[in-house]
């Protein structure tokens, strides 16, 4: 019999709330966190909007010390340990004086302190390689999130950083998943980080992937399935879980917000239409049926889908991979939303952003609406019931999310979340 695994602490560093209960109000409520960057107007960035979270100083004080501090310049870091540490604490959990043995963390990124790296680079060239500081290295190493979040609680078990571009979060949570499963631990701290700033998404930019027609109106610049959506806009920040196996968290009278019952990683293999940067349709459906198998349900369960839709021409063959992979249409569709019209895109973030957002719809009982999508692709509407694209968020009581992620490299991720029933 599967060891059945649930949440029980939830994080959040998000371009429209930091913190649970911010985020969680602007879910509801239909708040964006997009802006107008104008650091990015400055560059001559074609998309000058942008989604970041909103990081007080005083926020910075109470999660890293004046020490800590003193040299740092990591957003990746800082959004990664103000959502873990946030996520931590509303499990319940102490900060350990002693390892704990039973506790590790799967905490991903893209990439790390990329800031610092620019501002090491200067130094070197300068000839002041002996004023970088003692943490130039732990700011930068792709695993320097993990390893914060690792010193700061005291994780005993695995405390590692994976990456899989957009996938990354919804990964970390399947790993989580499956090493608790296995009885290598009894609780995760699991999640993503995405740095912010120009040298993360000059490359976009220069894709010509992003949204550049409403640097006048930041707010309707992201629009998942809409007919005039304009490409993505870039974001960042961080989400986090604390997953734990049901014993543990029923004998310390946790709360829990969510179980989760599978799920599925593969990959297209940049075959069969798939490329570095195009899904091999195949792949996706493959994915997310095998998810569905691995959870035990029948696809005609899911009451809601978390989509990976990113504003981007690829929106409507998304939907179309997911009627296929359910077997489900028109009408018979489920609910569908995409937190990106509300955050933009965030990257090596995303999936564990969304994912916080799919949990937080199952434990407060709502299906939050689509931002810009009152004008539906025609080609998404020949294939769903446009009603099944909310636009504006409604009381209700969904049973099962599923959430998908898709990235770069042609990789795909597929969790299903369901609410807790003892």
């Amino acid at each position: 019999m599967k060891k059945r695994v649930v949440i029980t602490g939830l994080g959040i560093a998000a371009p429209n709330g930091v913190g649970i209960p911010a985020f969680t109000h602007a879910l509801q409520n239909g708040i964006s966190g997009i802006r107008h960057d104008s650091q990015l107007e400055e560059l001559q960035f074609s998309c000058q909007i942008v989604g970041q979270p909103q990081i007080s100083e005083e926020l910075k004080a109470q999660y890293f010390t004046e020490l800590e501090l003193r040299g740092f310049n990591s957003k990746g870091i800082l959004y990664g340990v103000i959502a873990g540490m946030e996520a931590w604490k509303n499990a319940g959990l102490p900060i350990n004086e002693n390892p704990d043995w039973d506790s590790g963390a799967i905490f991903g990124a893209g990439t790390s302190g990329i800031d610092k790296f620019r501002e090491s680079i200067y130094k070197i060239d300068e000839l002041q390689v002996r004023r970088l500081g003692s943490t130039v290295v732990a700011q930068t190493m792709n695993s320097g999130i993990s390893a914060y979040l690792g010193g700061k609680i005291g994780l005993g078990n695995q405390v590692t950083t994976n990456s899989s571009a957009c996938t990354t979060g919804t990964e970390s949570i399947l790993m989580a998943y499956d090493r608790i499963q296995s009885g290598q631990a009894k609780r995760i701290l699991a999640g993503s980080t995405s740095d912010s700033g120009p040298y993360i998404w000059g490359g976009f930019d220069a894709l010509r992937v992003c949204s550049s027609k409403y640097n006048d109106n930041p707010e309707e610049g992201s629009r998942p399935m809409s007919a005039s959506a304009a490409g993505f806009v870039p974001g960042s920040g961080a989400g986090a879980f604390v997953i734990e196996d049901l014993e543990s968290a029923l004998e310390r009278n946790a709360i829990i917000y969510a179980e989760i019952l599978g799920g599925n990683v593969n990959s297209g293999g940049q075959r069969d239409g798939g490329s570095m940067t195009a899904p091999n349709s195949i792949a996706v459906q493959r994915c997310i049926k095998t998810a569905i198998a691995n959870a035990g349900i029948h696809p005609n369960e899911i009451d809601g889908i978390n989509g990976h839709l990113t504003a981007t021409t690829k929106d409507s063959l998304e939907i179309e991979n997911w009627t296929k992979a359910l077997e489900r249409n028109a009408f018979d569709f489920p609910y569908i939303n995409s937190l990106k019209s509300l955050t933009g895109h965030c990257l090596s973030a995303s999936g564990s952003i969304e994912s916080v957002a799919a949990v937080l719809q199952l434990y407060e009982g709502f299906l939050f609406g689509n931002k810009n999508c009152s004008d539906l692709h025609p080609e998404i509407a020949a294939l769903i019931d446009p009603s099944k694209a909310l636009i504006e968020t409604i009381k209700t009581n969904p049973k099962i999310i599923a959430k998908a992620s898709f990235g770069f490299g042609d990789v795909n991720a597929c969790v299903i979340f369901k609410k807790f029933e003892n």
